[in-house]
């Protein structure tokens, strides 16, 4: 979801007002999709080298602002869960426990899957998969760790492989999200600042994401 900061002085509003609006977007973006029928979106909400920046406690600062309307919306319609994914030891301790509660009281929640990576890299990823397989290789003392399955190893666990990538913000890259689970995704890329990223602009990139005859392999 890049491209705020841009969109804040493009509209000479404060960087907290572009986060708040960003998260407005989530919430309209999601609506559409459960109209779709599609049951998962994923959203890059904080990168491990986002938080090296100054402007993540105004990021903080927006979450808390906007989370009892958020959860509440969330309860209150019953159709969104919502996962968090990414490394959450060194969040504040008041964040842990708003992400432990979103996640706990929408846990029901069916229509769409809301995955919001938060302090999420995939090379951080990869390291937690490592200590993974080593626990598990010590607890089967080198014996049947064919049977380990690295899949569920993954922070998306056993939910399908992402269809479509859609990057805002106008840079062509994948900036370390979810390498293992966009072998065969589709990737979109829009010049279009993350809180101006309309119904309309997702409808067409769906349309053509249905005409593409997907190959696996070469």
């Amino acid at each position: 979801m890049d491209g705020n900061k841009r969109w804040s002085e493009n509209k000479n509003l404060s960087i907290k007002d572009a986060y708040n609006e960003g998260i407005d977007n989530v919430l309209r973006i999601s609506e559409k999709l459960i109209k779709e029928e599609i049951k998962y979106l994923s959203v890059y909400a904080l990168s491990t080298e986002n938080m090296k920046r100054k402007s993540v406690n105004l990021i903080f600062n927006s979450i808390f602002d906007k989370y009892s309307f958020f959860l509440n919306k969330l309860m209150n319609e019953k159709s969104i869960k919502v996962k968090v994914i990414g490394e959450r030891d060194n969040l504040p301790i008041k964040l842990i426990k708003l992400i432990n509660e979103v996640e706990q009281n929408t846990i029901n929640n069916q229509k769409l899957t809301l995955i919001l990576a938060f302090n999420y890299g995939f090379k951080s990823e990869l390291l937690s998969v490592f200590k993974k397989v080593y626990k598990k290789i010590k607890s089967f003392n080198g014996n049947n760790i064919e049977n380990i399955n690295l899949d569920n190893l993954f922070y998306l666990n056993n939910i399908p492989d992402p269809d479509i990538l859609i990057r805002t913000g106008g840079y062509k890259r994948l900036s370390n999200f979810l390498m293992y689970n966009l072998c065969y995704t589709e990737l979109f890329f829009t010049d279009t600042l993350w809180p101006d990223f309309k119904k309309k602009e997702l409808e067409k990139i769906i349309k053509e994401f249905k005409n593409i005859s997907r190959n696996y392999g070469l």
